[in-house]
């Protein structure tokens, strides 16, 4: 029996075991390294990625987030609808930004790279607003496609020339209208890229497939 005065050193508390802490660390840094690995190697879909991203931000704190992609379709769209030319130039998006498909039929006479009276006042309103500072940021890529018919001119020898022309003459229009070099691009892709097939199948041509097949295609995305 221990008397008054008598110290008892109380029992020690064992710390709690934290070697869970090393493992959970490892396997955070994994799944790191397997993301990053994804993301490199993926293509990112940049208008289902501002969307989402806005769905978040609207959902946390109901907050905005910046959508210059759909922005830009908007403000697209209502210059066309301000033109009246929405049955001759469309608009939509893909995995990467903004796209804008001309009808050949409107904008060149046929077998030609020449813009007809029609192009100058759609081509002006688009580059002005291309050539904004708020889309500066953005690349655009011209597209020429045509049909499978041939064609064999001392200018253009074959489809290749023709599309490439076409693409280039729009391009030149947005340099002179003030749009950097840099930022854009001018692609010929002749008929390897139809939208709707050219012929039938026996061989005959489909002349309104033919027709939708021949456009000028921009894209315009975030670089």
């Amino acid at each position: 029996m221990l008397g008054n005065g008598s110290n008892i050193n109380p029992p020690k508390r064992k710390e709690p075991e934290e070697d869970w802490m090393t493992t959970f660390a490892d396997m955070t840094t994994l799944m790191l390294c397997f993301f990053v690995m994804l993301a490199s190697i993926s293509k990112v879909d940049t208008v289902l990625f501002e969307q989402v991203k806005a769905g978040v931000a609207k959902g946390i704190g109901n907050r905005n987030s910046e959508t210059p992609v759909e922005n830009l379709r908007q403000e697209m769209q209502e210059v066309l609808k301000s033109l009246k030319v929405e049955d001759q130039v469309g608009i939509g998006t893909d995995t990467q930004g903004v796209t804008l498909e001309m009808a050949t039929g409107s904008f060149f006479a046929p077998g030609s790279a020449e813009f007809g009276p029609e192009a100058g006042p759609i081509l002006g309103k688009i580059s002005a607003t291309l050539a904004a500072d708020r889309y500066i940021g953005f690349q655009v890529e011209v597209q020429g496609h045509t049909d499978d018919t041939p064609i064999h001119t001392p200018q253009y020898p074959s489809n290749w020339e023709l599309s490439a022309g076409r693409a280039s003459a729009v391009v030149r229009y947005f340099l002179q209208a003030g749009i950097e070099p840099s930022r854009m691009k001018a692609v010929g892709l002749a008929d390897t890229s139809p939208k709707v097939p050219n012929r039938g199948p026996n061989g005959e041509a489909l002349e309104q497939n033919q027709e939708i097949n021949r456009r000028v295609v921009v894209r315009i995305y975030p670089r």
